[in-house]
C-alpha cells in the first residue's frame, strides 16, 4: 500500500489540516513577535556598540545572549505543542486507516502489509506470526547447550500455516 496516497485521501484530513493551521496563526504570530524584537535588539546594539564601554558592551551582550536562548527556548516549545497538536488532530483519522489496514489484511488473509511510500515498513501483522517471545525462550534454554540442530527441509506446496509457524506444542522437560 501507498501510505501517503492513502493521508492524502482520508476522510477528516483537509478539516483537521484546516484546523491545525487556524490554532497555528496565533503561534506564528508569537514567533514572529519574539524574533521581532530580538531583532531590533541586535540592531540597537550593533549601532551603538562603538560607542559603549567594555562592561556596558559586556552588559548588553549578555542581554542579548539571554534574550536568544529565551526565544530558542519558547520557539522550541511552540514547536513541541505544535507537533503535540498536530499528533492530536490526526489521531483519530490515523487510528481510522490503522483499523481498515487491519480489517483488509484480516480479511484478506495476509500475514503482512508493507508500505512503499516509507521504505516498506511493516503497517499491520498478525500478532499470532510474532514468535519473538519463543524465540527467546528457546535461546536462553539452548544457550549452555551444545550446538542447534540442523534445520528440517519444509515440504513443497501449500501448507495451511504459514511457513517456519508450529503450531505444535515444545515439548516439556
Amino acid at each position: 500500500m501507498n501510505s501517503a496516497a492513502i493521508l492524502q485521501s482520508a476522510p477528516g484530513r483537509t478539516e483537521a489540516e484546516a484546523q491545525f493551521d487556524k490554532e497555528m496563526t496565533s503561534m506564528r504570530a508569537a514567533v514572529q513577535k519574539l524574533s521581532d524584537s530580538l531583532n531590533t535588539m541586535q540592531e540597537v546594539y550593533a549601532k551603538e556598540e562603538v560607542s559603549l564601554s567594555p562592561a556596558a558592551k559586556e552588559a548588553r551582550l549578555k542581554t542579548l545572549r539571554d534574550k536568544q536562548a529565551g526565544y530558542q527556548e519558547r520557539v522550541q516549545k511552540l514547536q513541541e505543542q505544535a507537533q503535540a497538536r498536530e499528533a492530536e488532530l490526526m489521531q483519530p483519522i490515523m487510528d481510522n486507516v490503522r483499523k481498515v489496514l487491519d480489517d483488509l489484511r484480516a480479511e484478506g488473509g495476509f500475514a503482512f502489509i508493507f508500505d512503499v511510500a516509507a521504505g516498506s515498513l511493516i503497517v499491520s501483522a498478525d500478532k499470532n506470526l510474532d514468535i519473538t517471545d519463543r524465540v527467546v525462550s528457546k535461546l536462553r534454554l539452548a544457550a549452555p547447550r551444545a550446538a542447534p540442530a540442523a534445520a528440517k527441509p519444509t515440504p513443497a506446496g501449500p501448507t495451511s500455516v504459514p511457513a517456519g509457524l508450529n503450531t505444535k506444542k515444545p515439548p516439556t522437560e
